[in-house]
């Protein structure tokens, strides 16, 4: 098993095959959501600019073949995670009934639904509906003894008492202004646009690798994408795995997490895949 690469494949297979059981601390899951199969671009959208609406075709299930991939990869996630470790999930109305049914069929006990605010979320462009303005990350635990570091998440939350004390880390995370990701976080190709569609936040991330892990421990990622569990796990000491079946993604992502800001078919990709990044 190593470390602190990313395996090109598709993550069940990765974790059955690859994974050793009980090896991983902490999981960070941002799964497709199964919202695309009906395309919308509308580039001179005056509502907030330029919309495109993601249609990827590793993101489009008929709704019981996602049930289904939904509860394969928690399976093979249950199986790698430490009965000490916890997994966080990715989601939004459209599956987190998917992934809460799946992981509590697997014994996997749910300690928080964390609400993410898109301060610059996109406007409903339709006027029928509340603007979609939140994301969600579900918080499970394998079994007893979880990692949760109080004292370090209350210190990276910028909201203080009326005193100036740090205050508890809530579940709403409005308060940690999160906007989708821009400028220079964001990896974009060749025409300006996003390279991969759902790039989450690095401090998204952060907030659950301060909270549920420690230096050294073992992180996982089963879907890597744009690499950002890996930047963030270098960042904080923690090892890593992640796991990709997209070359191009897998390409982006390592570059990315060797320092390149944006993407560059620079390296052929058969020279990064599973390169150790640095222990």
């Amino acid at each position: 098993m190593k470390y602190n690469t990313i395996c090109l494949g598709d993550c069940v297979t990765v974790m059955n095959e690859q994974i050793e059981p009980g090896a991983i601390d902490l999981i960070f899951a941002d799964p497709p959501y199964n919202l695309s199969g009906k395309p919308l671009n509308l580039p001179d959208n005056n509502t907030g600019g330029p919309y495109y609406k993601m249609n990827e075709s590793w993101d489009t299930f008929a709704q019981d073949d996602y049930a289904a991939f939904t509860l394969d990869w928690l399976v093979a996630a249950r199986r790698v995670l430490k009965e000490t470790g916890s997994l966080y999930v990715c989601c939004t109305m459209h599956n987190i009934a998917e992934v809460i049914t799946a992981a509590k069929s697997e014994d996997f006990a749910l300690k928080n639904i964390l609400t993410w605010h898109k301060p610059n979320a996109m406007p409903s462009l339709t006027k029928r509906t509340f603007t979609h303005s939140t994301e969600y990350v579900c918080w499970f635990v394998a079994g007893s003894g979880w990692t949760f570091n109080y004292f370090e998440v209350k210190e990276i939350n910028p909201a203080t008492t009326k005193s100036g004390d740090k205050k508890q880390m809530r579940d709403f995370l409005g308060l940690i202004e999160i906007p989708i990701v821009q400028g220079k976080e964001r990896i974009k190709n060749g025409n300006g646009r996003a390279f991969h569609p759902t790039q989450k936040p690095e401090k998204l991330v952060e907030i659950a690798l301060v909270a549920s892990s420690n230096p050294g421990d073992t992180v996982l990622d089963p879907f890597m994408g744009s690499g950002t569990t890996g930047v963030v796990a270098q960042r904080l000491g923690r090892r890593w795995i992640g796991i990709e079946k997209h070359q191009a993604y897998v390409e982006a992502a390592l570059q990315r997490i060797n320092g390149i800001a944006h993407y560059e078919a620079a390296v052929p990709i058969a020279d990064m895949i599973l390169q150790h990044v640095g222990d």
